[in-house]
């Protein structure tokens, strides 16, 4: 029987297989009592499993693939620090002990405390994390039960495979790549959970928030997956089947013509030249910028030679990965972000635990506060500027004292190369980021301080409309084009031209191709988002007359109705 499912489009391609289904592990299980004399191995049992555990995710760390998202590090942190809780890892060996139980149902009592402890919270970011506990408990409770992790079928070389499964964490999905799955889909998650934005990372189709997909489709059913539309479409029928078969090959052959623009000039019709430069997060990421054709690094985001290690990076070891960086761009742009941790981006050992992190210590803030540790980094982000066409970039600034107190930073730093004789770029340029609307709406202060200026969408947005976009309670009101979001970002890309300030965007509008021209009307000029969407952000520039969309966007700006707002959209793109 054929039948249609609606989800929530994550990647876009068309992927056309058959299912595999993975089993999801629930923590319903069984409670008995053991004999006194079987409690030492009883303890043993659940030592072995979360020393396995631990291996398990060190493996996955250091067998990280080139393509994952920069936020998978963070999020496999998280797991480990999830699994490391003495409620997980402590607690139920203590229950094992005092009360003659079985390990899977220690385990079992702990989490449910853990996961009720998050669900009490009111901050939604905090709350959603209840998620990650029971995805590190689920794997942990696979170990005790003989069935670590989910166990992906042999590689078929001769048939296509889609994953099924009701959840898959972000370690899951690493797992699974080297399987060559030819997309994924889930029942729980959404376009901005944090396993989304791993399968975005891997460039691989996927729809999530299905809901009942893993219930419904059987082992070996043929599906058609459209990552375009977020529709899964089960057992078709055969004019359906040749029609996405056709759509597919159409869909394959544009992406091989996008590699043919790598060299080429991203010029609108008009003749303006477009910046289009790529995000990485380490010195590796290189080749996968020269590949795709991006003229620069925009964002290079330092925090994460910070994550998934015990110590901290010296700077010796710094200065090595940016001047790496620097001398692999060979003079052209580099843009390194001072580190953005807090949040859900933790330095292991030194969490910190707020009532909402997001609005909490992180970023410049964290910098600030730890002057030994934003000193070293100055100092070898200094020094590689003597190695390429370097500039340093400052995250989550909201007004002028913030700005002052950072800019002092950077001198002192300087004074103190300048007394060991270290040689630097005396002319290196300083920016800040534009992602809290009290930036925004102070603009002119940035644009007196500093020498450029990027807006990291992401965030502002978040806080413009105080939605927390990983909580899928209220995702769907994550909204790029609200009205009060696009007055910021025409009044900081306008404000910028007027006052000579370079201004980028490096968030993810600047890499969905439904947002170019908008952006492009509004006035930005330079671009930066994951290697692989430069070539399709540059096919879209080089089909764009600028004047030609300047009449559509100033009334999608003048526009109040949402729905007008995307209707006026369509226009502009078509």
């Amino acid at each position: 029987m054929s039948f249609t499912l609606h989800g929530i489009a994550v990647t876009s391609g068309i992927a056309i297989g058959y299912a595999h289904l993975i089993s999801h592990t629930s923590l319903e299980v069984a409670h008995y009592v053991l004999p006194k004399k079987f409690i030492g191995e009883e303890v043993a049992r659940f030592d072995a499993a979360l020393l396995a555990t631990r291996n398990e995710f060190a493996g996955l760390r250091s067998n990280r693939p080139t393509h994952a998202a920069a936020e998978f590090d963070a999020f496999l942190e998280l797991h480990q620090m999830i699994l490391d809780d003495p409620q997980l890892s402590v607690a139920p060996r203590d229950m094992i002990a005092s009360e003659y139980c079985n390990a899977e149902w220690a385990l079992k009592v702990h989490t449910d405390a853990l996961v009720a402890q998050f669900n009490q919270f009111e901050d939604a970011y905090l709350k959603e994390r209840q998620l990650d506990v029971k995805q590190v408990a689920e794997r942990l409770l696979k170990r005790l039960t003989g069935q670590p992790g989910h166990q992906p079928p042999p590689a078929r070389h001769d048939v296509e495979t889609i994953l099924v499964a009701h959840d898959l964490s972000p370690a899951d999905l690493i797992q699974f790549k080297p399987q060559q799955y030819a997309a994924f889909i889930t029942d729980l998650g959404g376009a901005t959970s944090h396993t989304a934005i791993v399968a975005r990372g891997l460039n691989t189709p996927c729809v999530m928030g299905l809901h009942h997909a893993r219930e419904l489709i059987r082992e070996d059913d043929l599906l058609i997956l459209d990552g375009e539309q977020g529709v899964l479409i089960v057992n078709p029928d055969k004019p359906i089947l040749a029609e996405y078969k056709l759509r597919q090959s159409e869909w394959e052959l544009e992406r091989k013509k996008l590699k043919r623009l790598r060299t080429a000039r991203a010029n609108t019709l008009d003749g303006s030249f477009i910046e289009l430069h790529a995000n990485i997060e380490k010195p590796e990421d290189i080749a996968e910028v020269k590949e795709n054709g991006a003229t620069g690094i925009g964002l290079f985001r330092s925090e994460f030679l910070f994550l998934n290690r015990d110590d901290l990076p010296g700077e010796e070891e710094q200065f090595e990965a940016y001047r790496a960086v620097a001398e692999g761009m060979e003079g052209q742009p580099v843009t390194i972000r001072t580190f953005d941790l807090g949040a859900d981006k933790q330095i292991k050992g030194a969490a910190r635990v707020a009532n909402n992190p997001a609005l909490g210590l992180r970023a410049i803030r964290l910098c600030l506060a730890e002057p030994q540790l934003f000193r070293t980094q100055l100092r070898a982000l200094l020094r590689a500027t003597h190695y390429g066409n370097v500039q340093i970039l400052v995250p989550m600034l909201s007004g002028a004292s913030e700005i002052n107190q950072t800019l002092q930073f950077i001198a002192a730093a300087r004074r103190s190369l300048d007394d060991e004789g270290i040689s630097y770029d005396h002319e290196v340029k300083i920016g800040g980021m534009i992602e809290i609307p009290a930036a925004a709406l102070a603009l002119n202060v940035f644009a007196k301080k500093l020498d450029f200026l990027s807006i990291g969408t992401n965030d502002l947005i978040q806080y413009t409309l105080a939605i927390d976009r990983t909580d899928e309670e209220v995702a769907h009101l994550y909204d790029p084009l609200h009205p009060a979001v696009l007055h910021l970002l025409a009044h900081v890309i306008g404000a910028s031209n007027r006052s000579g300030v370079p201004v980028s965007v490096c968030g993810e509008m600047a890499g969905e191709t439904a947002y170019t021209r908008l952006l492009l009307g509004i006035g930005l000029r330079r671009f930066s988002m994951y290697p692989a969407q430069v070539p399709i952000i540059k096919q879209r520039v080089l089909t764009t007359s600028l004047p030609e969309i300047a009449g559509l966007t100033q009334r999608i700006l003048r526009a109040d109705d949402p729905m007008k707002i995307r209707e006026l959209l369509d226009k502009l793109n078509s």
